[in-house]
């Protein structure tokens, strides 16, 4: 390692670039001895059409490497990676109903869009790419594990349930990082609220969001990042 990479990465893998100007600050300060790196993926990964359950853990190793490359790491200097996603209701496909509207709306107990068919098939695969994720454990001999906010980031930090624009979510991923700017404990005390985490151990969070209506209601299993 040379004298510039003493310190571990932990790569996070993120969504949007809301996603690291909420969380960005926060993580860095917390994870204060490793050196974080965002990649952000600009979309879902695990709903991408060149994605499928045969590939995806290549195409999360090609992210890593994309790190590696810009920054002259090896795969040893990697402590983990820590990816975030969205559920988007990948679990509802039942919740899914027809109805004539620009885009995909998402409320507690349903979804509706002009084409249920296409959104079942891409929840279908999301389901599946998220199952073979969270089982993994490891990518690349590096300690890998996938975090979710349900039904999307802003449920989750802002309890608003609804279609935000990109600069909506830029101006209050901003604000949220603003208001715990130097206040970890404050927003771990706020991610492990009751009410919003998944109860149970990593596994369990998961078996739990794939249940009923769980992917559509505000729940997060992040407050374990921090554990």
């Amino acid at each position: 390692m040379s004298a510039m990479n003493e310190k571990k990465v932990i790569a996070v893998i993120v969504e949007g670039p809301s996603d690291e100007a909420a969380l960005g600050s926060i993580l860095k300060e917390y994870f204060s001895s490793e050196e974080i790196q965002f990649v952000v993926v600009h979309g879902d990964i695990t709903t991408k059409d060149y994605t499928s359950t045969d590939n995806i853990l290549s195409k999360i190793n090609n992210l890593i490497e994309s790190v590696k490359q810009k920054y002259g790491y090896k795969i040893e200097d990697f402590l983990k990676i820590i990816h975030i996603v969205d559920m988007d209701g990948a679990f509802c496909n039942d919740a899914i109903v027809e109805k004539d509207v620009e885009g995909v709306h998402y409320y507690l107990d349903r979804i509706e869009t002009k084409y249920p068919d296409y959104l079942i098939r891409k929840h279908t695969q999301k389901a599946e790419i998220l199952s073979k994720l969270y089982s993994s454990g490891k990518i690349n001999g590096v300690s890998y594990r996938i975090y979710f906010n349900s039904c999307n980031l802003e449920h989750v930090l802002f309890n608003e349930l609804k279609d935000f624009t990109d600069d909506e979510k830029a101006d209050m991923a901003d604000d949220f990082a603003e208001k715990f700017e130097g206040k970890v404990e404050d927003f771990i005390a706020f991610i492990s609220q009751e009410d919003l985490i998944a109860p149970g151990t990593f596994k369990q969070t998961w078996r739990f969001i794939e249940k009923e209506k769980h992917s559509l209601e505000r729940f997060t299993n992040m407050h374990l990042i921090f554990k």
